[in-house]
């Protein structure tokens, strides 16, 4: 096993190396090398001892100090964190911990003091100093060693919007070798300063402080995703790196508008995940980052990244992009044989970045041969090996006969300059089976009918996957990785609030 093979594995180096700088800020607190080290240290030796093998930490915490030191304490002490969301219903959290079984829980919530002798945290968003004294960590204390990489350190969850989220599981080395994939993909590194705003219940944020911390960057984090604050956190830390989900990116955008903000000349990358970003908003990105290189990223909770695509290379349009360096690509039928250039079929992964299990609520049975797993997304590669999604299997609508993937139509409605999102659906119907329906979101300075949105699909679909019904939801619900919410629009369509569009 290769050195430095865990995620906390070069805190103490780098607190050698620069031991005053400033290696996390949270809104107004921040703290220097040399203390995260120690802290980290101390406060694993405590994990160590109160929570045993096998058995993981619960951190029910909103963003802030104690959780992003209690992340990495867990993880030096080959404990496993599992991140459970405080946004959840309290419900949902007592279903979590009691599926997961952990060693120690430690919450915000008077709620949760009695699951197992849960620690309760009087002020989760305290200065980093008091976090030790806070959980009883002992002031003498013995380092505990690195674990073994194979160690699992972390679950976290799908978006889930009724009952239990998924939970997956991952070991180190799984996160250190997307590391090292990313640093041949990107240039981060000591002088960056890493800007992840969003909650670290999202997998891509917690990656973006982890990472940003094993290269030896300065972190940013935030309590809670504010654009304007985002805008203000740049310009006065001179940040370099960007982690960011589209609708994210899209209201920094629109905060730079409001507030006369002038063009960002620090930031070197953008780094988006969650959704495809939409291309006419791509202008007024570049107008406010001037001098960003912009990367979007397709990927799984269980695979982690799979494609990327950056601006500055040759991109197909509607592609996802290239296989992430480390990444092998297979388009596969259903009886597993591979499938040439041009032909749909299931998408298959097989990387050193992909998960252990699921840890708690999955009924799911991924699709593996070998080491390549499907997680059911639908797409084929081009001769030039770029990725094109066609849509998840599990989202597939059958009308009259035919197999329509939801996601095509989608993107050709989002093309449109008046919609700001859609999201198609299939609601039954007695004689072609399920007929389609588009729910959007439009802008509210442009006026658009019925007829408009099926002239403009006609030039891109076949008449069977043009939607003839059009409604208007009185809100557009997001989950907490920004995606669109379809159980939720669904849901409803079906309670017939919806305003029909004309």
């Amino acid at each position: 096993m290769t050195d430095n093979a865990t995620i906390t594995a070069t805190l103490s180096r780098h607190a050698r190396a620069q031991p005053d700088r400033v290696a996390v800020i949270c809104d107004g607190h921040a703290i220097a090398w040399r203390e995260v080290d120690q802290a980290v240290n101390r406060l694993a030796a405590h994990l160590a001892q109160a929570v045993p093998a096998g058995r993981g930490v619960a951190l029910h915490l909103p963003n802030g100090p104690a959780l992003a030191l209690l992340f990495l304490a867990a993880a030096r002490a080959g404990r496993e964190a599992q991140i459970l969301d405080p946004n959840w219903p309290i419900e949902t959290a007592r279903l979590a911990i009691g599926e997961l079984s952990p060693g120690l829980v430690i919450s915000h919530d008077p709620a949760l003091a009695a699951e197992g002798g849960a620690l309760i945290l009087d002020d989760p968003h305290g200065p980093f100093e008091t976090v030790a004294e806070a959980i009883g960590a002992s002031a003498a204390f013995e380092a505990v060693p690195e674990p073994d990489p194979l160690t699992p350190f972390y679950v976290g969850f799908t978006s889930g919007s009724t009952g239990l989220p998924k939970g997956y599981r991952r070991h180190h080395l799984s996160w250190v070798e997307s590391f090292r994939a990313g640093d041949r993909e990107f240039d981060i590194g000591t002088e960056d300063v890493v800007l992840a705003p969003g909650a670290l219940t999202h997998s891509l944020f917690l990656y973006g402080f982890a990472h940003g911390l094993y290269v030896g960057a300065t972190v940013i984090l935030c309590r809670q995703f504010r654009p304007n604050l985002v805008c203000k956190l740049i310009a006065a830390h001179r940040a370099s790196v960007l982690y960011g989900v589209p609708t994210q990116l899209e209201m920094i955008v629109e905060a730079t508008a409001r507030e006369n903000v002038p063009p960002f000349g620090s930031m070197r990358w953008i780094l988006s995940s969650g959704a495809k970003w939409q291309g006419r908003a791509m202008d007024d990105l570049r107008a406010h980052f001037p001098a960003t290189r912009f990367a979007e990223f397709y990927g799984a909770s269980e695979l982690s990244f799979i494609t990327v695509a950056k601006d500055d290379e040759d991109v197909p349009p509607n592609s996802v992009g290239r296989a992430f360096s480390g990444v092998d690509l297979s388009i596969r039928d259903h009886l597993g044989r591979r499938l040439p250039p041009g032909e749909a079929g299931q998408v298959f992964v097989a990387s050193p970045f992909v998960f252990i299990d699921y840890a708690c609520g999955s009924t799911a049975a991924l699709m593996r041969d070998g080491e390549a797993i499907s997680v059911g997304d639908i797409g084929f590669l081009d001769a030039r090996g770029y990725l094109h999604l066609v849509g998840r299997a599990s989202r597939m609508i059958i009308t009259s006969g035919k197999n329509v993937h939801p996601e095509e139509i989608e993107r050709v409605l989002e093309s449109h300059r008046a919609v700001a999102a859609a999201a198609v659906l299939g609601v039954h119907d007695d004689r072609r089976g399920e007929r389609l329906v588009a729910l959007l979101k439009l802008d509210p300075k442009i006026s658009v009918t019925s007829a408009d949105l099926i002239g403009h699909a006609r030039d891109h679909l076949p008449l069977y996957k043009i939607p003839r019904r059009f409604a208007l939801p009185p809100r557009w619900p997001l989950t907490s990785s920004g995606k669109n919410d379809f159980q939720a629009l669904h849901r409803i369509f079906d309670s017939e609030v919806c305003e029909v569009l004309p």
